[in-house]
């Protein structure tokens, strides 16, 4: 039997397949083993553990996902309102202050102008 890589999830389907042959079991009223890990008690302990983990985690992520969200919306707040704070700037000071330039506003005097390309005349 290969070495089972315990760090990745099992496919749902497989999950799926396994609860199916669980199912299955309960209805053999004759099953007993002396092995330990395949007792229908320890089964029936893993079963709901499984489902108490997956339930678990499902609420979890229904608080990080509202969290997320939450953090989103308030990072877009925020960024609009630095926006709008820099034009409240620019339009008391200018966009040439200083004031411009301590807000993260480039001075318009130290923008890079464009330089005009002259257009070569074909000669005829």
């Amino acid at each position: 039997m290969p070495i089972q890589d315990i760090t990745r999830r099992l496919r749902p389907q497989l999950i799926s397949e396994d609860v199916t042959s669980w199912h299955g079991l309960q209805t053999i009223s004759t099953y007993n083993t002396t092995r330990a890990d395949a007792d229908a008690a320890k089964l029936q302990q893993a079963y709901q553990a499984m489902l108490s983990s997956q339930q678990a985690e499902t609420e979890k992520l229904t608080l990080y996902r509202a969290a997320a969200d939450a953090a989103r919306l308030a990072e877009w707040e925020f960024h609009n309102a630095v926006l709008a704070m820099k034009e409240v700037v620019r339009g008391q000071y200018g966009s040439d202050s200083d004031q411009a330039q301590a807000v993260g506003l480039k001075k318009k005097s130290e923008r890079k102008r464009s330089s005009r390309k002259k257009s070569v005349a074909a000669v005829s």
